[in-house]
């Protein structure tokens, strides 16, 4: 990826930046951007150099949404394929959303202004949000006469609290930091100059322990609230199980040993 691609990747201390790289438009993701960062969620997802993830866009934007020139793009079509072109554009969506909801490493969305539509999906897919105070929040979507497609249903109820999330959806209505976190929506809010050193540092504090661990402990939180206590209970087990075989395990356990008999 050169310096002009639509999808930066950066790694620094074990702390990876993605960065969306349209400044012009506002850091909307067209077909393009998509597949770029697919790419780059798949390579930092296996590079062992790689221990954190923040997700942030260039200029004054985090992420507009998606590009609306693709839409007419898409309405320009004949009739009897636009459903169906839809259909493909909304795999590709999914599986950008879904690398970076499942990524096996801590993951924080940076967002230094607008995240809206599909921009605010991609936050809410992180694991936490860090917002500048500059930045606002918006399920634009009603706006286009259409749905939120990039998981925003799944988690904004999670963050909110279902009736809440359904207000900001009908609505589309823009929702400052100071707002978004008092609603639960996000979990930091910091001065703009300090954004990304902020989230920077949070991001090497969250994957100081052991990677294993941690990509095992997500994956199960991640589905726990559609998950009965037991079958929580047994994920946990299977998940511990592997951890008992890691390298990380047997030194922490071996130092703490030594450390004792001193």
């Amino acid at each position: 990826m050169t310096e002009d691609s639509a999808i930066l990747l950066t790694t620094t201390e074990g702390v990876a930046t993605l960065r969306l790289n349209r400044p012009a438009r506002r850091n909307a993701i067209d077909d393009a951007t998509r597949a770029l960062m697919i790419e780059a969620l798949e390579a930092a997802a296996v590079d062992p150099a790689v221990r954190a993830l923040v997700v942030t866009g260039t200029g004054s934007a985090f992420c507009a949404g998606g590009d609306v020139r693709g839409m007419q793009q898409r309405l320009s079509a004949p009739p009897e394929e636009v459903a169906f072109n839809g259909w493909r554009r909304q795999g590709r969506t999914h599986r950008a959303v879904a690398l970076l909801h499942n990524f096996p490493k801590p993951t924080i969305a940076a967002v230094n202004g607008a995240a809206a539509g599909l921009g605010c999906d991609v936050a809410l897919c992180c694991d936490f949000i860090m917002a500048a105070e500059s930045a606002h929040f918006t399920m634009s979507f009603i706006a286009r006469g259409l749905i939120p497609d990039g998981g925003g249903m799944y988690f904004l109820p999670r963050r909110v609290g279902l009736a809440r999330a359904k207000e900001l959806v009908f609505s589309g209505r823009r929702v400052g930091a100071a707002e978004a976190l008092s609603m639960g929506m996000i979990e930091r809010v910091v001065p703009d100059d300090a954004l990304m050193a902020g989230a920077e540092a949070w991001a090497r504090e969250l994957s100081g322990g052991s990677l294993a661990a941690l990509a095992l402990a997500k994956s199960v939180m991640d589905r726990s609230l559609e998950m009965s206590f037991e079958d929580v209970l047994a994920e946990g087990s299977k998940a511990q199980a592997m951890c008992y075989t890691t390298g990380e395990h047997r030194a922490s356990v071996a130092e703490f040993l030594a450390k004792s008999k001193r």
